[in-house]
């Protein structure tokens, strides 16, 4: 069970003198015993440590544990820690493209990754990128070329929560010889398992709900143990976007309570998304957690729960209105991530604005009244109250 893996996959506890918490291996790099032993471990440098660029004991407990939450169906999986979420991104982006090629994405995904994709890379190497809604395997049938090389998936996707369904998508990007990854951090590896859907790289922040406590910032990318070798001995030696021990060793304490997490920010998300729902204040709801929204039945056949990060839309595009109701809210913090302990609410307008051109803000389908928040462990019935004394003052 995820519970009993978080607790002890991953540690040998009689190594560290039975310590319950393993140590932190706070140094860059590892001494050998001689000629032999060190140039056997260079045969061998995604498993044993010589330089914390590459690996680190502390690490990789955290990357085992992530990798066992991940896998399903027996499947080989390697889980690589990354300094942030956009340096998993890049790798992984990387590792499956050339100057030249083409990308399909969902056209919601995360707005530094369209940027990436849409912006950076076009300019660096060549690439070319076709965003789509995603919500019909057609989107993707028609959008593929001979030069795609991968696709790029993100259910629910970012501001306007939509699914894709994964296992098509995978079916069709593998009969055509296309690698495929997705961003799965809103569902988590506890509530989601794209690789077992025929995924080849799933990435995650493991600043939101991995970490769960807004005090660490990580990503990770978690694939075939076969291609994360490739991946860890490329893209993850040359870029360096290497994760700190001590980030490793928070990263591990909070998986310890992942479960037990989610279950209270599911639980809360719910409360707050049903109430909002039923507002008069309130245009429309975007939570795949509430059977209103259109995709529901994906939502349950894809995923085992639901997490703490939702959109709404206030019945109203008077920014003085909306700025009123914004900066009147008491539990509801402002700020641009999610995923902890705290409740957070941030208006995706603010950096879709600065980071896309109005074109592509217009087609992302999200207007200045719409709100994103993340339902923390707070009581439910203290942040519905927040919700309703804000949108009085509206």
């Amino acid at each position: 069970m995820p519970d009993t893996l978080m607790a002890h996959i991953g540690e040998d506890r009689a190594k560290y003198d039975g310590a319950v918490v393993p140590p932190v291996f706070q140094n860059s790099l590892f001494t050998f015993k001689d000629w032999d032993d060190i140039d056997a471990a260079f045969d061998d440098r995604t498993n044993r440590p010589i330089y914390t660029r590459l690996v680190n004991p502390t690490t990789r407990i955290a990357e085992q544990k992530i990798a066992a939450l991940a896998g399903a169906s027996g499947l080989d999986l390697e889980a690589r820690l990354t300094a942030s979420g956009m340096a998993a991104v890049s790798a992984a982006v990387f590792h499956a493209v050339s100057a030249g090629d083409h990308v399909v994405a969902v056209k919601n995904v995360y707005g530094p990754t369209n940027n990436f994709l849409n912006s950076y890379l076009r300019r660096k190497i060549g690439l070319e990128t076709t965003f789509v809604s995603g919500s019909a395997l057609q989107d993707f049938e028609q959008a593929i070329t001979p030069k795609t090389k991968l696709i790029v998936l993100e259910s629910p996707s970012s501001a306007v929560f939509s699914l894709q369904n994964i296992s098509e998508v995978a079916k069709l990007a593998r009969s055509k010889g296309i690698l495929t990854m997705i961003d799965n951090t809103w569902a988590t590896p506890l509530y989601q398992k794209p690789l077992d859907m025929g995924i080849d790289l799933e990435i995650h922040s493991a600043s939101k709900y991995l970490g769960g406590h807004s005090d660490v910032v990580g990503g990770v990318i978690i694939g075939s143990r076969e291609r994360m070798h490739s991946i860890t001995v490329q893209e993850g030696e040359l870029f360096g976007g290497t994760i700190a021990p001590w980030t490793s060793w928070l990263i591990t304490r909070s998986l310890r309570t992942l479960s037990m997490r989610l279950e209270r920010h599911q639980t809360n998300a719910l409360q707050v998304a049903v109430f909002l729902e039923k507002h008069p204040k309130i245009r429309q709801v975007r939570y795949p957690g509430l059977k209103s929204h259109p995709q529901y039945d994906l939502g349950c056949q894809q995923m085992s729960g639901f997490t703490g990060l939702m959109g709404f839309e206030l019945d109203t595009d008077d920014l003085t209105r909306i700025k009123r109701f914004f900066n009147s809210l008491e539990y509801f913090q402002i700020g641009v991530s999610w995923g902890g302990h705290e409740s957070l609410i941030y208006a995706p307008a603010i950096s879709y604005l600065k980071e896309l051109p109005p074109d592509r803000f217009k087609d992302l389908g999200i207007s200045m009244g719409d709100m994103r928040i993340s339902v923390g462990l707070e009581d439910a019935n203290d942040l519905i109250q927040d919700l309703s004394d804000s949108l009085n003052k509206m």
